[in-house]
Protein backbone atom coordinates (compact mmCIF):
# COMPACT_ATOMS: atom_id res chain seq x y z
CA UNK A 1 0.00 0.00 0.00
CA UNK A 2 1.13 3.42 -1.18
CA UNK A 3 0.02 6.91 0.13
CA UNK A 4 0.49 9.73 -2.36
CA UNK A 5 -0.16 13.36 -0.33
CA UNK A 6 -0.83 16.62 -2.48
CA UNK A 7 -2.17 20.09 -0.99
CA UNK A 8 -5.56 21.26 -1.45
CA UNK A 9 -5.78 24.49 -3.05
CA UNK A 10 -9.13 26.47 -3.33
CA UNK A 11 -11.63 29.05 -1.85
CA UNK A 12 -12.39 30.80 1.68
CA UNK A 13 -15.64 28.73 0.84
CA UNK A 14 -14.61 25.87 -0.26
CA UNK A 15 -12.06 25.10 3.12
CA UNK A 16 -15.35 26.52 4.82
CA UNK A 17 -17.36 23.08 3.38
CA UNK A 18 -14.59 21.00 4.24
CA UNK A 19 -14.45 22.06 7.44
CA UNK A 20 -18.35 21.04 7.93
CA UNK A 21 -17.56 17.40 6.54
CA UNK A 22 -14.50 16.98 8.93
CA UNK A 23 -17.16 18.48 11.67
CA UNK A 24 -19.97 16.02 10.29
CA UNK A 25 -17.63 12.95 10.36
CA UNK A 26 -16.28 13.87 14.03
CA UNK A 27 -19.75 13.67 15.16
CA UNK A 28 -20.33 10.37 13.36
CA UNK A 29 -17.38 9.00 14.79
CA UNK A 30 -18.20 10.40 18.55
CA UNK A 31 -22.15 8.87 17.96
CA UNK A 32 -20.74 5.66 17.02
CA UNK A 33 -18.86 5.01 20.05
CA UNK A 34 -21.43 6.32 22.15
CA UNK A 35 -24.03 3.83 20.89
CA UNK A 36 -21.37 1.20 21.82
CA UNK A 37 -20.94 2.31 25.04
CA UNK A 38 -24.76 2.61 25.57
CA UNK A 39 -25.05 -0.90 24.47
CA UNK A 40 -23.38 -3.81 25.25
CA UNK A 41 -22.25 -6.89 23.14
CA UNK A 42 -22.34 -4.87 19.79
CA UNK A 43 -19.76 -5.08 16.79
CA UNK A 44 -18.09 -3.45 13.79
CA UNK A 45 -21.38 -4.26 11.62
CA UNK A 46 -23.13 -2.89 13.72
CA UNK A 47 -21.88 0.66 14.08
CA UNK A 48 -22.01 0.26 10.52
CA UNK A 49 -25.74 -0.42 10.35
CA UNK A 50 -25.91 2.71 13.11
CA UNK A 51 -24.63 4.67 10.36
CA UNK A 52 -27.48 4.98 8.36
CA UNK A 53 -29.93 5.15 11.32
CA UNK A 54 -27.92 9.00 12.08
CA UNK A 55 -28.09 9.25 8.44
CA UNK A 56 -31.83 8.85 8.21
CA UNK A 57 -32.15 10.44 11.58
CA UNK A 58 -34.45 13.91 11.16
CA UNK A 59 -32.88 15.39 14.17
CA UNK A 60 -29.14 14.98 12.12
CA UNK A 61 -29.93 16.26 9.27
CA UNK A 62 -26.71 17.40 8.08
CA UNK A 63 -25.44 13.87 8.34
CA UNK A 64 -26.86 13.00 5.36
CA UNK A 65 -24.78 15.02 3.18
CA UNK A 66 -21.62 13.11 3.88
CA UNK A 67 -20.77 10.00 1.45
CA UNK A 68 -22.15 7.14 3.04
CA UNK A 69 -18.24 5.59 2.84
CA UNK A 70 -17.12 8.10 4.67
CA UNK A 71 -19.93 7.35 7.12
CA UNK A 72 -18.94 3.89 7.21
CA UNK A 73 -15.20 4.80 7.19
CA UNK A 74 -15.48 6.73 10.47
CA UNK A 75 -17.51 3.95 12.07
CA UNK A 76 -14.65 1.83 11.51
CA UNK A 77 -12.00 4.51 13.33
CA UNK A 78 -14.26 4.02 16.46
CA UNK A 79 -14.47 0.07 16.26
CA UNK A 80 -10.70 0.54 15.91
CA UNK A 81 -10.26 2.23 18.92
CA UNK A 82 -12.61 -0.69 20.46
CA UNK A 83 -10.60 -3.13 19.38
CA UNK A 84 -7.53 -2.17 20.94
CA UNK A 85 -8.78 -1.26 24.37
CA UNK A 86 -10.18 -4.91 24.25
CA UNK A 87 -6.59 -6.19 22.88
CA UNK A 88 -5.00 -4.36 25.73
CA UNK A 89 -7.31 -5.90 28.04
CA UNK A 90 -6.70 -9.41 27.05
CA UNK A 91 -2.79 -9.02 27.21
CA UNK A 92 -2.98 -7.50 30.99
CA UNK A 93 -0.85 -4.95 30.22
CA UNK A 94 -0.05 -2.74 33.50
CA UNK A 95 -1.36 0.88 33.74
CA UNK A 96 -4.37 2.05 31.83
CA UNK A 97 -5.87 -0.22 29.20
CA UNK A 98 -6.59 3.41 26.58
CA UNK A 99 -10.26 3.07 27.19
CA UNK A 100 -11.96 4.63 23.74
CA UNK A 101 -12.64 8.57 24.22
CA UNK A 102 -14.67 11.16 22.21
CA UNK A 103 -12.48 13.34 19.59
CA UNK A 104 -13.14 17.23 20.56
CA UNK A 105 -12.47 19.95 17.91
CA UNK A 106 -8.24 20.24 17.27
CA UNK A 107 -6.93 21.39 14.18
CA UNK A 108 -5.70 18.26 12.90
CA UNK A 109 -8.68 16.57 11.45
CA UNK A 110 -9.37 13.97 8.14
CA UNK A 111 -12.28 12.31 6.71
CA UNK A 112 -11.89 9.00 4.55
CA UNK A 113 -13.35 8.58 1.62
CA UNK A 114 -13.58 5.37 0.06
CA UNK A 115 -14.56 4.21 -3.66
CA UNK A 116 -17.17 7.01 -3.94
CA UNK A 117 -17.52 10.64 -3.13
CA UNK A 118 -14.35 11.97 -5.31
CA UNK A 119 -13.36 12.37 -9.08
CA UNK A 120 -10.18 13.06 -10.42
CA UNK A 121 -10.06 15.24 -13.53
CA UNK A 122 -8.17 13.35 -17.06
CA UNK A 123 -5.43 15.26 -16.08
CA UNK A 124 -4.94 13.94 -12.74
CA UNK A 125 -4.34 17.76 -11.47
CA UNK A 126 -7.69 18.68 -9.57
CA UNK A 127 -9.87 16.58 -7.49
CA UNK A 128 -13.75 17.17 -6.89
CA UNK A 129 -15.66 16.29 -3.87
CA UNK A 130 -19.71 15.04 -4.82
CA UNK A 131 -21.08 14.46 -1.49
CA UNK A 132 -23.68 16.83 -0.04
CA UNK A 133 -21.57 19.87 1.22
CA UNK A 134 -20.41 20.21 -2.64
CA UNK A 135 -16.84 21.75 -1.39
CA UNK A 136 -16.42 21.51 -5.42
CA UNK A 137 -12.81 20.72 -7.16
CA UNK A 138 -9.45 21.65 -5.42
CA UNK A 139 -6.58 22.00 -7.38
CA UNK A 140 -3.49 19.52 -5.88
CA UNK A 141 -0.38 20.31 -5.68
CA UNK A 142 2.06 17.71 -5.39
CA UNK A 143 5.84 15.99 -6.63
CA UNK A 144 3.69 12.78 -7.15
CA UNK A 145 2.32 12.23 -10.67
CA UNK A 146 -0.64 9.89 -10.51
CA UNK A 147 -1.00 9.05 -14.33
CA UNK A 148 1.37 5.99 -13.52
CA UNK A 149 -1.66 4.20 -11.73
CA UNK A 150 -5.11 3.54 -12.62
CA UNK A 151 -8.01 4.86 -11.16
CA UNK A 152 -9.06 1.43 -9.68
CA UNK A 153 -5.79 1.10 -7.62
CA UNK A 154 -6.91 3.87 -5.88
CA UNK A 155 -8.62 2.27 -2.93
CA UNK A 156 -9.48 5.83 -0.40
CA UNK A 157 -8.81 9.01 -0.43
CA UNK A 158 -8.12 10.84 2.82
CA UNK A 159 -8.97 14.53 3.37
CA UNK A 160 -6.61 15.83 6.53
CA UNK A 161 -6.61 19.33 7.72
CA UNK A 162 -3.22 20.80 9.22
CA UNK A 163 -2.48 23.58 10.47
CA UNK A 164 -1.13 24.87 7.02
CA UNK A 165 -3.77 24.03 4.98
CA UNK A 166 -5.23 20.67 3.40
CA UNK A 167 -4.29 17.51 2.03
CA UNK A 168 -5.48 14.59 -0.11
CA UNK A 169 -3.65 11.36 0.49
CA UNK A 170 -4.50 8.94 -2.22
CA UNK A 171 -4.08 5.22 -0.60
CA UNK A 172 -2.76 3.08 -3.87
CA UNK A 173 -2.59 -0.63 -3.67
CA UNK A 174 0.23 -1.30 -4.95
CA UNK A 175 3.06 -3.34 -3.52
CA UNK A 176 6.44 -1.40 -3.47
CA UNK A 177 9.64 -3.41 -4.34
CA UNK A 178 13.25 -2.11 -5.20
CA UNK A 179 16.12 -3.73 -6.50
CA UNK A 180 19.43 -3.05 -5.52
CA UNK A 181 23.12 -4.28 -5.35
CA UNK A 182 24.03 -6.62 -2.53
CA UNK A 183 27.02 -4.65 -0.53
CA UNK A 184 27.65 -8.11 1.11
CA UNK A 185 27.75 -6.40 4.74
CA UNK A 186 26.37 -6.13 8.29
CA UNK A 187 26.19 -3.86 10.40
CA UNK A 188 24.30 -3.02 14.60
CA UNK A 189 23.27 -0.24 15.36
CA UNK A 190 22.95 1.91 19.06
CA UNK A 191 21.71 4.53 19.21
CA UNK A 192 21.67 7.54 21.96
CA UNK A 193 21.38 11.01 22.77
CA UNK A 194 24.80 12.07 22.88
CA UNK A 195 24.92 10.49 19.06
CA UNK A 196 21.55 9.62 17.13
CA UNK A 197 23.21 5.91 17.02
CA UNK A 198 26.83 4.75 16.84
CA UNK A 199 27.20 1.73 14.63
CA UNK A 200 29.36 -1.80 15.06
CA UNK A 201 32.24 0.14 12.49
CA UNK A 202 32.41 2.84 14.60
CA UNK A 203 30.63 5.63 12.55
CA UNK A 204 28.73 7.87 14.74
CA UNK A 205 25.96 10.00 13.56
CA UNK A 206 24.96 13.36 15.43
CA UNK A 207 21.66 13.98 16.96
CA UNK A 208 19.71 16.79 15.27
CA UNK A 209 18.06 17.87 18.42
CA UNK A 210 14.77 19.42 15.67
CA UNK A 211 13.25 20.45 18.89
CA UNK A 212 15.99 21.68 20.96
CA UNK A 213 16.97 24.25 18.29
CA UNK A 214 13.03 25.52 18.15
CA UNK A 215 12.40 25.44 21.77
CA UNK A 216 13.50 29.47 22.31
CA UNK A 217 10.79 30.38 19.13
CA UNK A 218 8.49 28.20 20.74
CA UNK A 219 8.39 29.47 24.30
CA UNK A 220 8.34 33.30 22.45
CA UNK A 221 5.38 32.55 20.53
CA UNK A 222 3.91 30.36 23.60
CA UNK A 223 4.28 33.33 25.90
CA UNK A 224 2.67 36.12 23.05
CA UNK A 225 -0.61 33.56 22.80
CA UNK A 226 -1.06 33.13 26.58
CA UNK A 227 -1.44 37.20 26.83
CA UNK A 228 -4.13 37.37 24.34
CA UNK A 229 -7.68 37.14 25.33
CA UNK A 230 -9.82 33.83 25.27
CA UNK A 231 -11.61 33.86 21.54
CA UNK A 232 -10.11 36.28 20.32
CA UNK A 233 -8.69 36.67 16.75
CA UNK A 234 -5.17 37.42 17.61
CA UNK A 235 -5.34 34.58 19.88
CA UNK A 236 -6.55 32.13 16.91
CA UNK A 237 -3.81 33.86 15.10
CA UNK A 238 -1.27 33.15 17.42
CA UNK A 239 -2.23 29.24 17.73
CA UNK A 240 -2.29 29.14 14.10
CA UNK A 241 1.56 30.10 14.29
CA UNK A 242 2.37 27.98 17.02
CA UNK A 243 0.77 24.73 15.62
CA UNK A 244 2.71 25.69 12.48
CA UNK A 245 6.10 25.99 14.00
CA UNK A 246 5.27 22.55 15.63
CA UNK A 247 4.45 21.30 12.20
CA UNK A 248 8.08 21.88 10.96
CA UNK A 249 9.72 20.59 13.61
CA UNK A 250 7.85 17.13 13.48
CA UNK A 251 8.60 17.20 9.54
CA UNK A 252 12.37 17.90 10.37
CA UNK A 253 12.25 14.98 12.36
CA UNK A 254 10.72 12.75 10.05
CA UNK A 255 12.41 13.74 7.04
CA UNK A 256 16.00 13.00 9.38
CA UNK A 257 14.68 9.47 9.71
CA UNK A 258 13.50 9.07 6.53
CA UNK A 259 16.48 9.32 5.06
CA UNK A 260 18.87 8.16 7.60
CA UNK A 261 16.47 4.84 7.10
CA UNK A 262 17.05 4.66 3.66
CA UNK A 263 20.56 5.10 3.59
CA UNK A 264 21.45 2.73 6.23
CA UNK A 265 19.13 -0.54 4.44
CA UNK A 266 20.62 0.45 1.13
CA UNK A 267 24.05 0.33 2.60
CA UNK A 268 23.86 -3.34 4.30
CA UNK A 269 22.55 -6.44 3.91
CA UNK A 270 21.50 -7.12 7.45
CA UNK A 271 20.57 -4.13 9.91
CA UNK A 272 20.80 -5.03 13.64
CA UNK A 273 19.23 -3.43 16.26
CA UNK A 274 17.63 -2.78 20.18
CA UNK A 275 14.28 -3.58 20.62
CA UNK A 276 13.97 -0.52 23.18
CA UNK A 277 10.91 -0.24 24.96
CA UNK A 278 10.71 3.34 24.75
CA UNK A 279 7.14 3.99 26.43
CA UNK A 280 8.82 3.20 29.44
CA UNK A 281 12.00 5.08 29.35
CA UNK A 282 10.34 8.45 28.75
CA UNK A 283 8.65 7.81 32.03
CA UNK A 284 12.52 9.37 33.68
CA UNK A 285 11.14 13.19 33.80
CA UNK A 286 14.84 14.08 33.18
CA UNK A 287 15.40 11.87 29.74
CA UNK A 288 11.62 12.37 28.45
CA UNK A 289 12.10 15.21 26.45
CA UNK A 290 15.35 14.40 24.71
CA UNK A 291 13.96 10.56 24.27
CA UNK A 292 11.31 12.12 22.42
CA UNK A 293 13.17 14.39 20.58
CA UNK A 294 15.54 11.95 19.03
CA UNK A 295 12.37 10.27 17.52
CA UNK A 296 14.05 6.70 17.75
CA UNK A 297 10.70 4.56 17.24
CA UNK A 298 10.03 6.57 13.97
CA UNK A 299 13.41 5.65 12.67
CA UNK A 300 12.95 2.31 13.93
CA UNK A 301 9.69 2.08 11.82
CA UNK A 302 11.08 3.24 8.66
CA UNK A 303 14.21 0.73 8.81
CA UNK A 304 11.57 -1.61 8.94
CA UNK A 305 9.94 -0.41 5.91
CA UNK A 306 12.75 -0.20 4.40
CA UNK A 307 13.77 -3.22 5.07
CA UNK A 308 10.73 -4.92 3.15
CA UNK A 309 10.97 -2.70 0.15
CA UNK A 310 14.67 -3.52 -0.64
CA UNK A 311 14.65 -6.96 0.89
CA UNK A 312 17.09 -6.46 3.48
CA UNK A 313 17.32 -8.44 6.68
CA UNK A 314 16.36 -6.57 9.55
CA UNK A 315 16.72 -7.85 13.45
CA UNK A 316 15.73 -6.47 16.55
CA UNK A 317 17.27 -7.95 19.17
CA UNK A 318 17.15 -7.81 23.16
CA UNK A 319 18.40 -4.80 24.94
CA UNK A 320 19.85 -6.33 27.83
CA UNK A 321 23.94 -6.30 28.82
CA UNK A 322 24.49 -4.75 25.33
CA UNK A 323 26.24 -2.10 27.28
CA UNK A 324 28.15 -3.85 29.64
CA UNK A 325 29.02 -7.18 28.01
CA UNK A 326 32.77 -7.14 26.71
CA UNK A 327 32.70 -7.09 22.78
CA UNK A 328 35.49 -8.73 22.90
CA UNK A 329 36.00 -11.33 25.47
CA UNK A 330 32.38 -11.22 26.67
CA UNK A 331 32.97 -10.32 30.51
CA UNK A 332 30.55 -8.53 32.31
CA UNK A 333 31.46 -4.93 33.26
CA UNK A 334 29.26 -2.72 35.01
CA UNK A 335 28.90 0.70 34.35
CA UNK A 336 27.56 3.93 34.94
CA UNK A 337 25.74 5.54 32.72
CA UNK A 338 28.45 8.79 33.00
CA UNK A 339 30.81 6.41 31.90
CA UNK A 340 31.07 6.56 28.40
CA UNK A 341 34.34 4.25 27.85
CA UNK A 342 34.13 0.42 28.41
CA UNK A 343 37.56 -0.75 29.45
CA UNK A 344 37.57 -4.49 30.33
CA UNK A 345 39.21 -5.62 33.45
CA UNK A 346 39.97 -9.20 32.16
CA UNK A 347 41.41 -8.54 28.94
CA UNK A 348 42.09 -4.94 29.03
CA UNK A 349 40.03 -3.53 25.83
CA UNK A 350 39.34 -0.43 25.44
CA UNK A 351 36.41 0.72 23.55
CA UNK A 352 34.06 3.70 23.21
CA UNK A 353 30.99 2.61 25.31
CA UNK A 354 28.36 2.76 22.69
CA UNK A 355 30.58 1.60 19.79
CA UNK A 356 31.08 -1.50 22.01
CA UNK A 357 27.18 -1.83 22.38
CA UNK A 358 27.07 -1.83 18.34
CA UNK A 359 29.40 -4.82 17.94
CA UNK A 360 27.27 -6.34 20.76
CA UNK A 361 24.05 -5.79 19.09
CA UNK A 362 25.61 -6.86 15.75
CA UNK A 363 26.20 -10.03 16.92
CA UNK A 364 23.46 -10.97 19.18
CA UNK A 365 21.41 -10.35 15.86
CA UNK A 366 23.88 -12.69 13.60
CA UNK A 367 22.91 -15.46 16.51
CA UNK A 368 19.46 -14.23 16.11
CA UNK A 369 19.14 -15.08 12.59
CA UNK A 370 21.22 -18.07 12.11
CA UNK A 371 19.17 -19.54 15.38
CA UNK A 372 15.46 -19.18 13.50
CA UNK A 373 17.18 -20.20 10.32
CA UNK A 374 16.56 -17.21 8.70
CA UNK A 375 19.37 -16.56 5.63
CA UNK A 376 20.33 -14.22 3.08
CA UNK A 377 20.77 -15.90 -0.38
CA UNK A 378 22.28 -14.16 -3.18
CA UNK A 379 20.16 -15.43 -6.42
CA UNK A 380 21.54 -12.88 -8.74
CA UNK A 381 23.78 -9.93 -8.50
CA UNK A 382 20.79 -7.30 -8.09
CA UNK A 383 18.27 -9.10 -5.49
CA UNK A 384 18.82 -9.77 -2.33
CA UNK A 385 16.24 -12.93 -1.08
CA UNK A 386 15.46 -13.97 2.45
CA UNK A 387 14.04 -17.39 3.26
CA UNK A 388 12.64 -18.64 6.24
CA UNK A 389 12.05 -21.62 6.08
CA UNK A 390 8.59 -23.04 6.87
CA UNK A 391 7.95 -19.42 8.85
CA UNK A 392 6.33 -17.01 7.93
CA UNK A 393 8.41 -14.33 6.61
CA UNK A 394 8.58 -11.37 8.95
CA UNK A 395 10.88 -8.93 6.85
CA UNK A 396 8.42 -9.44 3.59
CA UNK A 397 5.54 -9.48 4.98
CA UNK A 398 4.44 -12.19 3.45
CA UNK A 399 4.15 -16.17 3.45
CA UNK A 400 7.51 -17.68 1.89
CA UNK A 401 6.49 -20.00 -0.93
CA UNK A 402 6.77 -23.74 0.15
CA UNK A 403 9.79 -25.80 -0.83
CA UNK A 404 10.27 -28.14 -3.44
CA UNK A 405 9.80 -31.74 -2.27
CA UNK A 406 13.40 -33.39 -2.05
CA UNK A 407 11.70 -37.35 -3.11
CA UNK A 408 13.36 -37.91 -6.58
CA UNK A 409 11.15 -38.52 -9.88
CA UNK A 410 9.59 -41.99 -9.61
CA UNK A 411 11.35 -44.25 -12.18
CA UNK A 412 9.54 -45.01 -15.41
CA UNK A 413 8.35 -48.54 -15.89
CA UNK A 414 9.82 -50.98 -17.79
Amino acid sequence: MLVFEAKLQGTDGQYRAMDEALRTARFVRNSCLKYWMDNQGIGRYDLNKYCKVLADNPEFPWVKKLNSMARQSMAERAWSAIAKFFDNCQKHLPGKKGYPRFKKHQTRASVEYKTSGWKLTSDRRSITFTDGFEAGTFKLWGTRDLHYYQIEQIKRVRVVRRADGYYAQFCLNVERKELREPTFKTIGLDVGLTHFYSDSDGTTIENPRHLRKSEKSLKRLSRRMSRTKLGSNNRAKLRNKLARKHLKVSRQRKDFAVKLARCVVQSNDLVAYEDLKVKNMVRNRHLAKSISDAAWTQFRSWVEYFGKVFGVVTVAVPPHYTSQNCSNCGKVVKKALSVRTHICTQCGHTQDRDWNAARNILEKGLRTVGHTGTSVRLRSPSVVEVNASGETDQYLGEETPPSKSTRGKRKPKE
